[in-house]
């Protein structure tokens, strides 16, 4: 009988998890343009943070491995795939035609890196979906990830590539269930397109609707065919704070655990529905935003942590250094260390901000509605959906780095993952934190499975795949495993 993942070795909440941190030291370079709101340079913020609160040396710390074309087009359109890794700041101007058809110029403008950018957000969050897959880690944390509302043809949102889906396509080989949770102010509108037709992973998402981008997220989007009340939309409006807003998160969530249960769960964090962001129209403090992380927590399910959404950098930086810190189950100080950023964080310097007094327009009513219309939608999930017997697609393998990489860290064999004794799955150093280059994996995410399913469809047969084209069911047992170098 299946457990649903309800159990770690970690133990009970309160207990420290094993937790594995993504970054890449270069993520904060990229440059989007001069005006525009999304700044990589948060991640950079939150890194320092990290390192001088000294919660890195809790943690193991990798460099993500930049995903592949193949990884991407597990989920992307090759020509949009293409069309990313060849468009150039000098070349987009030849290039007119495909940036209106792929939605690339003023949301999603091409500038220096932006390929190289995508590969690093995305093989964060594959990366972390392998460790937790492999069982080296309880929660695995990305915050340059969490870029929900690329779709699969085209950029969206300040999206280029969905490494959410891309994350949750990998959980799907060890897990029957997956939950995805989005407290982002924008409605995570590419994660939940394309699994809206599974019953393999719910997506419920928390956010502002009426007027706002994207414009989706209605109450009454639920789901299609198999997928029929597996899509959880919660829309709010502006100024919803702590006390509202835990009103719905708590008891929509404990729902979903009960009824769904999952084997992961994906959590978006974008701190944009935080009080005071420069895009945002919530109130939220940064400890009722952590408030969702430490929910998610409790529950014992492995946890793959994103970022996302963010636009007044200081508080994005202080929202996911204290959600590291919730994460790892140690309190971090209200008074910030110094550090090479400490000027933006003037004139209290400190980790939290206290919300506004905005007035709050989500009554008690309406959210006693919006919460019995969800409950009651969950009433009719009965069980947990089953899955038909069928051989597990092979899990993503850890392999070596390349020979004439010079890092002297320990790495796992992936030939020899099952014979790794216990006590050395996770090598954490008691004061000195490196940063690890991930390995790079070997199982191509555009493979086997998918060539079978283009094959099929050329045959005329019916593949498992949803409206988007995202395979989410296990590879039938008569396929055999081709390994590609």
């Amino acid at each position: 009988m299946e457990t649903g993942g309800n159990s770690l070795p970690s133990g009970p909440d309160g207990v420290k998890r094993k937790v594995l941190y993504f970054y890449d030291p270069e993520v904060g370079n990229y440059y989007y343009g001069q005006g525009h709101p999304m700044k990589p340079h948060r991640i950079r913020m939150t890194h320092a943070l990290l390192a001088h609160y000294g919660l890195l040396q809790h943690m193991q710390v990798h460099k993500p491995v930049p995903a592949r074309d193949r990884d991407l087009c597990r989920f992307h359109a090759d020509d949009y795939v293409n069309f990313l890794h060849n468009v150039t700041p000098e070349t987009q101007q030849d290039q007119l035609r495909q940036l209106k058809r792929f939605n690339v110029g003023e949301d999603c403008p091409v500038f220096d890196g932006l390929f190289s950018f995508c590969q690093t957000y995305a093989g964060g969050s594959i990366g972390g979906a392998v460790k937790l897959n492999h069982g080296f880690c309880d929660i695995a944390i990305n915050w340059a990830g969490g870029l929900h509302h690329a779709k699969k043809c085209e950029a969206s949102g300040f999206c280029y590539v969905n490494d959410i889906v891309l994350a949750i396509l990998e959980l799907l080989k060890q897990h029957q269930r997956v939950l995805y949770v989005d407290i982002d102010i924008h409605h995570g509108d590419g994660v939940e397109e394309a699994f809206y037709t599974t019953d393999r992973v719910m997506t419920v998402s928390f956010h502002k609707f009426g007027d706002y981008f994207p414009g989706t997220g209605d109450i009454r989007d639920i789901g299609y065919s198999k997928g029929k009340y597996y899509s959880l939309n919660v829309p709010l409006d502006d100024g919803i704070d702590d006390e509202s807003y835990h009103y719905l998160f708590k008891p929509i969530i404990s729902k979903v655990m009960e009824v769904f249960r999952p084997g992961a769960v994906v959590l978006q964090c974008g701190a944009d529905s935080l009080s005071g962001d420069r895009l945002g129209c919530f109130n939220l403090s940064i400890k009722g935003h952590a408030e969702c992380v430490k929910f998610m927590r409790s529950f014992n399910v492995p946890l793959l942590l994103l970022g996302g959404g963010g636009y007044t950098i200081r508080n994005v930086a202080r929202c996911w250094c204290y959600e590291t810190g919730v994460a790892l189950g140690v309190e971090v100080d209200d008074k910030m260390p110094q550090h090479e950023y400490y000027e933006y964080f003037g004139p209290d310097y400190t980790l939290h901000v206290s919300p506004s007094n905005m007035e709050n327009k989500n009554s008690r009513q309406l959210l006693l509605e919006i919460r019995n219309k969800l409950l009651d939608n969950l009433s009719k999930l009965e069980h947990a959906p089953s899955v038909q017997f069928q051989e597990r697609q092979p899990d993503t393998e850890l392999t070596e780095a390349d020979e004439d990489q010079d890092d002297g860290d320990e790495r796992w064999n992936s030939d020899s993952d099952m014979d790794i004794d216990e006590d050395r799955k996770l090598i954490i150093p008691s004061r000195v934190k490196r940063e690890v280059i991930e390995p790079e994996t070997k199982d191509p995410v555009c493979s086997m499975e998918v060539q079978i399913e283009t094959i099929e469809q050329t045959r005329g047969f019916d593949t498992a795949t949803n409206e988007t084209g995202v395979d989410v069911s296990p590879m039938p047992i008569d396929v055999p495993t081709v390994k590609v170098e």
